[in-house]
Order: C-alpha cells, then sequence, then structure tokens
C-alpha cells in the first residue's frame, strides 16, 4: 500500500485503538512510533499516490535543511525547527505523560531541539488537543529571574512570568514558559520546562508537541541528568515494518555492551546539535574519492556533518553527493536510463539488486553499514527506484531513513555517538 511510504503530520493525543499501542513502556525504555503506524491518530486518511508522498517529504525535508542551516550559521535561535516543519516533517513519536493527574501526549522525538514545546488550553491559533495545565496540580509559570527564562533567546516578560516569542516561517509563537512533572515509561522528571504555547499565528503551525533530545541546557537529557546519567539512545523502525515500533531506550540500563563509538564534536555556533567526523564513504566495496573538505568541521561557518532525527534523506554537500552519486551510477552500468523525481536525480525503472548491495559511511572509529532499505526508495509497484539522498549547500545531514534499524547512543557524559545494526521494526 503506498500510504506505507513515510507520511507526515505532528502529533498530540490519544492513541488509536489497535491493541499494540496500549502495550506498557517500562525499564527507562518507550516505543517509538513511525507517524504511520496504526497507533497515530494522525496518520493521513486519504492516501497519497507514490509519486506525491515522494515530493512532499522533499519539500518537507527542504525545509528542515534550512532550518538547520540558519541554526548553524547562527542566524536563528528559535528552540525549534519551522512551523511547516513541525507539521509536516516526518517523523517519530513517543508516549509520554505530563501533569497530576498525568495527561497523555504523543510527542515527537526531535535530537535538533532542546525546550520542550506543547500547545496549552486557551492557545489561539493551535489546532490539536492542548495541555490542560489548569488541571495539573503541579504545574506552575516560571518565573522572569528564573535561571531557564535566561536559557532561551527571545523572551519577555508578563508581570513575573517569562515569555517566549518564536517567528518563523509564515507563523509567529507566543509561549510562556513552565515546569510540571513528566512521567516518560516508569520513571517521572520532576519540575521538567517546557514551552507552553499560548498563541500561534500563520500558515505554518506547530500542531503538535514536540520531545527536544538536544545538547542544549533545556533538552531533556540536560535536565534529567541525574536519572538517566546525560545517555540515551534510540532504534528508529523501517517505514515498511508492518507495526512501526522501535525503542527510546533513557540512561545507561540496557545499553549496548559491544558497539563502536565515534567522538561527538563541538560547535561554537550551535552547540546543541549532535556534530560527528565523517570521514569516508563507500559504495558497495569501493571507498569514494571525496575531498576531505566535504566533510570538515568549520566552526565560523557550521559546516560539518550531524545526526538528525527529523530530516528523513540524507544531505551531503554537492561535491561529497556528486562522487556518491557517479559511484552508484557506475555500477549500475552505461546502459541503465537515469531519471529523476523532484529533487532525487537519480532514479531507474530496472531493477538494483546486485549492483550496490550496501553502502557505508565512514566515522572516526564507527560506521554506519546500510542495507538497500536505507538508501534506496521504491515505488509500491516496484516500477521506480530512487537514490533516497540528495546534495546540500552547506550541511551534511544523516537522516532518519539512513539510520533505521541501528541502535543510535548518544552518550553526552562520554562525549561519543555509538552506532551498532539492529532489527528495531
Amino acid at each position: 500500500m503506498e500510504v506505507a511510504l513515510l507520511l507526515v503530520v505532528l502529533l498530540l493525543g490519544v492513541v488509536s485503538g489497535h491493541p499494540s499501542c496500549y502495550s506498557n513502556d517500562g525499564d527507562s525504555s518507550l516505543k517509538v512510533f513511525h507517524i504511520s503506524s496504526p497507533c497515530s491518530p494522525f496518520r493521513p486518511k486519504t492516501p497519497l499516490s507514490w509519486a506525491e508522498t515522494v515530493l512532499q517529504m522533499q519539500a518537507d525535508d527542504h525545509t528542515r535543511l534550512a532550518y538547520l542551516s540558519s541554526l548553524v550559521a547562527g542566524r536563528s535561535f528559535v528552540p525549534i525547527g519551522s512551523g511547516r516543519q513541525l507539521i509536516q516533517s516526518p517523523t517519530y513519536i513517543v508516549r509520554a505523560k505530563i501533569g497530576t493527574p498525568p495527561q497523555t501526549l504523543l510527542m515527537a522525538l526531535d535530537t535538533s531541539a532542546d525546550i520542550a514545546m506543547v500547545p496549552c488550553a486557551g492557545c489561539l491559533g493551535c489546532t490539536s488537543a492542548p495541555f490542560a495545565f489548569a488541571k495539573s496540580t503541579t504545574f506552575k509559570p516560571i518565573d522572569c529571574a528564573a535561571a531557564q527564562c535566561k536559557q532561551v533567546q527571545n523572551t519577555n516578560c508578563l508581570g513575573t512570568t517569562c515569555l517566549m516569542n518564536m517567528t518563523y516561517g509564515a507563523s509567529s509563537i507566543a509561549a510562556n514558559l513552565g515546569q510540571d512533572n513528566i512521567t516518560l515509561a516508569t520513571d517521572s522528571v520532576a519540575g521538567y520546562s517546557f514551552g507552553c504555547i499560548q498563541k500561534a499565528v500563520g500558515s505554518s503551525l506547530p500542531a503538535q508537541g514536540v520531545l527536544g533530545l538536544g545538547r542544549g541546557p533545556l533538552s531533556l537529557i540536560s535536565q534529567s541528568k541525574t536519572l538517566y546519567k546525560s545517555i540515551f539512545s534510540y532504534c528508529l523502525p523501517s517505514f515498511k515494518s508492518p507495526n512501526f515500533a522501535g525503542t527510546l531506550r533513557l540512561g545507561p540500563n540496557g545499553q549496548p555492551k559491544n558497539m563502536k563509538y565515534t567522538p561527538l564534536l563541538a560547535n561554537p555556533r550551535r552547540p546543541s546539535l549532535y556534530y560527528v567526523k565523517l570521514i569516508g564513504i563507500k559504495v558497495g566495496p569501493k571507498l569514494v574519492n571525496i575531498p576531505p573538505t566535504a566533510f570538515a568541521l568549520n566552526p565560523s561557518n557550521g559546516a560539518g556533518t550531524i545526526i538528525d532525527s527529523g530530516t528523513v534523506f540524507t544531505r551531503l554537500v554537492t561535491p561529497a553527493y556528486t562522487a556518491v552519486r557517479d559511484e552508484f551510477r557506475r555500477r549500475m552500468g552505461r546502459n541503465a536510463v537515469v531519471s529523476s523525481l523532484g529533487g532525487f536525480d537519480t532514479c531507474y525503472t530496472v531493477p538494483i539488486n546486485k549492483q550496490v548491495p550496501t553502502m557505508t559511511f565512514l566515522f572516526d572509529g564507527a560506521e554506519l553499514s546500510m542495507k538497500q532499505e536505507n538508501f534506496l526508495i521504491y515505488s509500491s509497484a516496484g516500477g521506480v527506484t530512487c537514490l533516497a539522498m540528495s546534495a546540500s549547500p552547506s550541511l551534511n545531514v544523516i537522516a532518519n531513513m539512513q539510520q533505521q534499524n541501528h541502535r543510535i547512543v548518544f552518550d553526552l557524559a562520554n562525549s561519543r555517538i555509538g552506532i551498532s545494526a539492529e532489527t528495531c521494526s
């Protein structure tokens, strides 16, 4: 079914009636669902054609890339992506509970966001079921003099309440900074700080909640250091999996014992993002000839390589992408007719079997070895196959399609990221 491809909406609310949606999270481990999961109440009701779906994903990725590029260039300080990205970018979600008594939310994972953002009761312009903060006995607004207010850009005060104002795309958002208890699996984090959205204006609105997993001071990982020891991991399910369920594992318990790690790098322009040292790419067994400058971290302009959970298709700077694409085409043979689909410039109507069985991203100390399902996207009828990556003007982004069915460990305490294959669908 064509709708089984990655589809696009951000969600918050109650889970559907699918039996597996109600299975309990536990032991600091949460189920991760794709937006197309039977557990997603906001999965698209009207199926798109395969081509329409791919084009929509590309458009949303383009918006996400523009947002990430603005962050690393220092042109934007908003804690989350553009409104269009928040509504339409493909995403993975987990179940969280906020408040006392707890209210269940399905929040989107975002490794490139820090502070969580939740539409709250009384929000003007919000389109989703809000968090009823007045019904929570443990909710309280954050005072302007509090340290958290100083850790967020573009804040002001209304009386003593700390307010956040964000403008991006065609939308403007106003939120109060608040605190409440958040429960993940069986763990509770008291006094969790987040943005409680009060007003949203424009055509690109953040319809649902975001759970920020970045490296900043107000991310979940920073606010739960005592509990989770600054370590988490996820295994993202393939969108072709019938159950669409992976896991988000919080804290050191249950993390893989034997895996290879690559150091985390720091970019002072955007310290929240997960920069890594990409040193090479293999297409099949061949190491592609790519100039080292294509991968180099440049603090002055934010160039380098990041791992991101919200982008679908990997983006490589033009010299790297061109070299990878040309080697892929070479292995397909001179007589294979190349076509394009939107932003994908390497598509075929002939079967791709043994020509390119694998692709490997080589990092300093670790590697991401991918099967065809991680770098090829197929029409459901099998008529068209495209290389599922494209060029970027300045930033390499290792995206979630390429991460699927791998355990990615974010070990901030030891400043490293671990990578290992794992069937998690």
